[in-house]
């Protein structure tokens, strides 16, 4: 899928290649929100937990830190979480975040029956088919743990983001944007960060390494939080509608009846 040069590239450039891949998710974030409005932003949160969740076993090693590749994904949630509170208020965020939940645990349901399935035993395809039930399998062993730990970590952190964004908001006098999405969002994420590690990490890993793990996790997300504050102010200037180019269907259709 990736021409051979441009992967040797990034295979040697691995901290350029999370600095592109953080610039690319809060830009597809971005995209999202001003082409599909809210139900963008809904999208995307749903979109990074699948990715996070998938992506969540796989650790890397970024700016000579271990860490989970899941993290990079996952960070995209709090910023799409406070867009959401900026532009559309509580209410809206609170209910994305419970969607991102309700989703989770739906998926974790399907795929685990998904699994029951055997693969196929015909001659010209048994190969092919053992081979993708293996690789399936592995990931799927690892991805329900990764997956109730964080839904866990994600419920009380999101819901924890929304309210004390509002609260930052409040006590500034619906000023400096930059402080609540900061502040909201480093919180929440320290708070994030000790609930994945104590039920996901320490168990598969000493309480040492867990809490190693935690902290480069903690330490890329504080970093990412300031990184999209420049982002959200930018959104914020747009005039967008709830539904995005929605609307704009809506309109022709009017007219054409």
């Amino acid at each position: 899928m990736i021409p051979d040069p441009v992967a040797s590239f990034f295979y040697e450039n691995q901290n350029l290649l999370w600095l592109i891949t953080l610039a690319l998710d809060l830009s597809m974030t971005l995209l999202m929100y001003r082409f599909f409005g809210r139900l963008g932003l809904i999208a995307s949160i749903v979109l990074a937990i699948l990715l996070a969740n998938l992506n969540g076993p796989k650790l890397t090693v970024i700016m000579g830190m271990e860490t989970s590749l899941g993290v990079i994904f996952y960070s995209s949630i709090f910023f799409a979480t406070d867009l959401l509170s900026e532009k559309h208020g509580r209410a809206a965020a609170t209910q994305a975040v419970l969607l991102g939940f309700g989703v989770s645990v739906v998926i974790v349901i399907m795929m685990s029956v998904s699994l029951l399935y055997l693969p196929s035993t015909r001659p010209e395809s048994v190969v092919f088919s053992s081979e993708i039930h293996q690789a399936f399998s592995r990931i799927m062993d690892f991805t329900p743990r990764f997956v109730l730990g964080s839904l866990f970590a994600y419920l009380v952190s999101q819901s924890f983001d929304v309210w004390f964004f509002h609260q930052v908001k409040k006590w500034t006098d619906g000023k400096h944007l930059w402080i609540r999405n900061n502040l909201s969002t480093i919180t929440s994420q320290a708070l994030d960060t000790v609930i994945y590690a104590t039920v996901v990490w320490w168990g598969i890993f000493d309480l040492e390494t867990a809490f190693q793990l935690a902290l480069a996790q903690y330490s890329f997300k504080v970093f990412i939080a300031a990184f999209d504050t420049p982002f959200i102010y930018w959104a914020r200037s747009w005039d967008v509608s709830p539904l995005g180019t929605d609307s704009l269907y809506t309109a022709q259709d009017a007219r054409e009846k």
